[in-house]
């Protein structure tokens, strides 16, 4: 019983993680007002200002954390390693203390 019960729980929160998926970008490699693309550089720009950023656009309709208008994946990676290094990944909860 308890097997069928934990099956069930599973099989529930992979059908509710499955809901979450982003959809694709329609805006990819098109260029803004400006005529711009953004790329890596920027990705990881925006991956180091994201908090700002973030507390930014729960008051203003006009800051954005995620450019839409960016080359793909090489932005995404410019992100994520700019969140990365902002909030230092969690590689040094993982130290042995030392005694």
């Amino acid at each position: 019983m308890k097997t069928v019960l934990l099956a069930g729980l599973l099989v529930l929160a992979l059908v509710m993680l499955a809901g979450c998926v982003a959809g694709p970008n329609a805006q990819v490699d098109t260029p803004n007002e400006g005529g711009k693309i953004a790329g890596f550089w920027q990705g990881l720009w925006h991956g180091i200002i994201a908090p700002v950023t973030f507390v930014i656009s729960l008051f203003s309709d006009k800051a954005h954390v995620f450019e839409v208008h960016n080359n793909g994946n090489w932005y995404t990676f410019g992100f994520l390693l700019g969140i990365t290094a902002v909030w230092g990944g969690g590689g040094a909860s993982s130290a042995r203390r030392r005694r």
